[in-house]
């Protein structure tokens, strides 16, 4: 029953400042401190300050949160939330963590600081307060000596990933005497109000996530020497193709600070003697050489890659060759094996096909897992007692798509087991037992749940924790209702329906538009409620650009005028239908697939939701009733005379600049969202269980489904006036060209109800009548095609 309301942050560095802010992020107050300057500087010597002055004491608590907060990506989900963190020094407000709930070390990594910092943490702390400390690598255990028993029983490690906001894993670290109780709350804590994936460490050293993660890099340090690998190859291998993020390997080193990961690497080899692989935690000689000269990545400006001006002012990336220790422009990196695997969507088969290669990338690839596998199945049960743990740590730490034992399970656990034998690479005696067994995959889903493989008891067990969350992936086959190319419909239970997309980037086109119509006649038949979500990277890139470009260049406008219309229909069905539609974004939530969050009785926005009417920027307007739904958010916002025309000039930008959330918070900002209607969860994997709670809520309460609008307030060509001579005044400007004056003006001409004379009310048939005319006719336009043209070839739209 512990409840935290207020959290006291001590230490205001990269990490201190930036776990404060996503305290603040889920409505906390927190308290943040750090020592007091020692000299002042010189605009504070100028203003006769001296070290007592109240603005020096915080100074450095206050920099380091304002430079938190002015960095991107932003750690914090709305500006506004900020206001929630007070700050102090050790000297002057450390008496005030008496009031606090939670208090987190997050100081220098020095086991004598930190002893010391809580020493005098103890005059202060409230008996039952949890103590936390955010060391990365430090024994939880040694941390404590010379504390009190309560002390003890409170204290634990919580292991933040940077940043704290996006990287999803909490390490949960034990101290001997820490009261089991307080691990249970935290783990549950982590996941449901921070978001995170907690995952339950022992006490060794680095952990989970650090100990295998730089393992894979300096293992990767090395096989670059061995088989003479260029710094961009490297990364061309390591990065989204093998699931893995996009700043791949050296991209990441340079983001984390090569002196971060040597530091790491150093205390690996120092303190696991019985490591096998210890040997690969000395540091190469060209890793040494970078950092006595302070190439240590971001932070130095330069790492593995360097950005320069050329000759002609423009900027440019170079690498580092790593045989000349000399920067150079990057050399083109093409590999048949990553030609073969890239068309691959799912990544399991294209790691399979990594695995296989048998040119220079297949010999790398075999390398590099054979010895994360061996490593990782050497971990256990050193540094956790099960094989699930490493890969919950590895993916929510490092951003892997698949954790090691699920990259295993893709490739095939016998066929990567003969090929370490003939290598002569060793793996744990257990794996060996398990295949001797019969146990052909470290996984395996039964009745709705995930079962891992237990070393221990050589039998699979449920993984614990999946009672309060819904994963389409571990449906049982039955819960398939009806499925197509492009979409699957689940039978949640309890009378709701789930629809889920599967295009590339799960993009919006006919078979989607078929799946949510059939949903829709199913749960208008035979069920209570449908939920739209999916367990994608990101929930929708919208609509398929490219199909709307290749009907417009082929002047197939009847064909287009066809599909703009049944998308439409398609929405006003997920606003009318007869039972509850609640959606369920996260990630990119873009054009399309927000319009279609604009239409549902509801929306569980995940808090990471990047949400945005984006037509404007490929030249044309919203089509799919989003610029209609910007008109009735309007005219329900319309106060009088002026205020009238500032709430249609808001809602314009927000369309005409193609504006996207960085948050789901700052959706309801713009619009996108709608106070006390829509809501946001921190927690992925709660979010779709919990979306199908409130559908069925509203399903039991008794709905009935809303009656079409035909009282919309516009202000026909008063409005219009305003957006004309608005938009003049930007072409006149060289702010914008003729082509997006255009665009203006059709967009205004919808959200104004087009050509009346006086403000009216109008219809939303009519609104849709004038957006998909206003749509169409920007289709025939020359630049516009050109402009879609051109985004796809560049890559920065989905081709299909």
């Amino acid at each position: 029953m512990r409840h935290i309301s207020k959290v006291a942050v001590l230490g205001s560095g990269v990490m201190g400042s930036r776990i404060a802010c996503h305290f603040a992020n889920i409505g906390l107050e927190v308290l943040l401190l750090d020592i007091p300057p020692k000299e002042l500087n010189d605009k504070e010597a100028a203003k006769g300050l001296t070290l007592e002055s109240p603005q020096v004491r915080n100074r450095i608590v206050d920099d380091s949160l304002k430079f938190a907060l002015k960095s991107n990506p932003s750690p914090i989900y709305r500006k506004s939330f900020a206001s929630r963190i007070t700050t102090g020094n050790f000297d002057d407000d450390l008496a005030k963590i008496a009031d606090c709930d939670w208090i987190i070390e997050v100081i220098v990594e020095r086991l004598d600081i930190k002893q010391m910092m809580f020493e005098r943490v103890e005059k202060y702390r409230t008996p039952g307060t949890l103590i936390t400390s955010n060391t990365s690598g430090i024994p939880i255990g040694m941390l404590a000596e010379g504390r009190s028993d309560d002390f003890k029983k409170h204290f634990c490690g919580t292991h933040f990933f940077n940043p704290p906001r996006y990287l999803k894993l909490l390490e949960i670290i034990p101290s001997p005497s820490t009261d089991p109780a307080v691990i249970d709350f935290l783990m549950n804590y982590g996941e449901k109000f921070l978001g995170k994936t907690t995952v339950y460490c022992k006490d060794t050293p680095a952990f989970i996530a650090n100990r295998v993660g730089v393992y894979s890099i300096q293992a990767l340090f090395h096989t670059v020497n061995d088989m003479g690998l260029s710094v961009e190859a490297v990364d061309k291998l390591t990065g989204p193709v093998m699931g893995r993020p996009k700043s791949a390997t050296f991209r990441t080193c340079d983001v984390v600070g090569l002196d971060t990961l040597v530091h790491v690497a150093n205390g690996v080899r120092e303190n696991c003697p019985n490591d096998e692989q210890r040997d690969l935690f000395n540091i190469p000689a060209y890793v040494t050489k970078m950092v006595e000269n302070n190439w240590l990545g971001s932070k130095t400006k330069q790492g593995f890659y360097k950005k320069v001006k050329n000759e002609k002012g423009k900027s440019e990336i170079l690498v580092l060759d790593l045989n000349t220790m000399e920067y150079r422009a990057k050399a083109k990196v093409k590999y048949p094996t990553l030609d073969a695997a890239k068309p691959v969507d799912d990544l399991a088969q294209r790691t399979k096909i990594l695995y296989n290669g048998k040119d220079e990338a297949g010999e790398f690839y075999k390398r590099s897992f054979n010895g994360l596998f061996a490593y990782v199945s050497n971990r256990v049960p050193e540094i956790a007692d099960e094989l699930y743990k490493v890969d919950d740590a590895m993916r929510a730490g490092f951003g892997y798509e698949m954790g090691p034992f699920e990259a295993w399970d893709a490739i095939g656990v016998e066929a990567v087991v003969k090929e370490m034998d003939a290598r002569g690479v060793a793996i744990s005696d257990w794996v060996k037992d398990m295949v001797a067994k019969g146990h052909t995959s470290f996984y395996k889903t039964e009745d709705g749940k995930r079962l891992f493989y237990n070393q221990n008891s050589g039998a699979y067990e449920v993984i614990p924790g999946q009672e309060e969350k819904i994963s389409l992936a571990n449906l049982p086959e039955s819960a398939v209702v009806w499925k197509n190319s492009g979409t699957t419909i689940y039978d949640l239970g309890d009378g709701i329906l789930n629809i889920a997309f599967h295009t590339k980037m799960n993009t919006i086109g006919g078979e989607v538009i078929s799946g949510l119509n059939k949903a829709l006649d199913l749960a208008e038949k035979d069920y209570r409620g449908l939920v739209i979500a999916n367990e994608g990277q990101n929930f929708s890139a919208g609509a398929n650009v490219g199909m709307i470009f290749m009907m417009a260049v082929e002047q197939e406008y009847e064909e287009l005028d066809f599909a703009i219309r049944a998308f439409q229909n398609t929405m006003m069905r997920v606003r009318y239908s007869s039972i509850p539609v609640v959606v369920a974004p996260h990630g990119l939530t873009l054009g399309g697939a927000c319009e279609m969050c604009l239409h549902a009785d509801k929306v569980i926005a995940n808090a990471e939701t990047y949400m945005g009417l984006v037509e404007f920027g490929v030249g044309l307007i919203p089509g799919g009733g989003g610029t209609k739904e910007f008109a009735v958010r309007t005219s329900d916002e319309f106060g009088e005379g002026d205020m009238r025309i500032n709430t249609l000039r808001n809602r314009f930008l927000t369309v005409g600049q193609a504006k996207v959330s960085t948050s789901a918070h700052e959706a309801f900002d713009l619009g996108y969202l709608r106070n006390g209607t829509d809501e946001v969860i921190v927690s992925r994997d709660l979010q779709i269980a919990y979306a199908k709670e409130a559908c069925l809520m509203m399903a039991n309460k008794g709905y009935s489904k809303p009656v079409p609008r035909k009282d919309v307030k516009v202000l026909g060509n008063e409005g219009m006036g305003i957006v004309y001579v608005g938009a003049n005044s930007m072409l006149s400007g060289n702010y914008i060209s003729e082509h997006d004056e255009l665009i203006s003006q059709k967009l205004g001409a919808v959200l104004c109800g087009g050509d009346l004379s006086e403000p009216s009310e109008v219809s939303e048939q009519y609104l849709l009548d004038l957006e998909r005319k206003a749509f169409l006719e920007l289709c025939t336009q020359k630049k516009t095609l050109e402009r879609m043209q051109s985004l796809l070839q560049t890559g920065k739209i989905l081709r299909n």
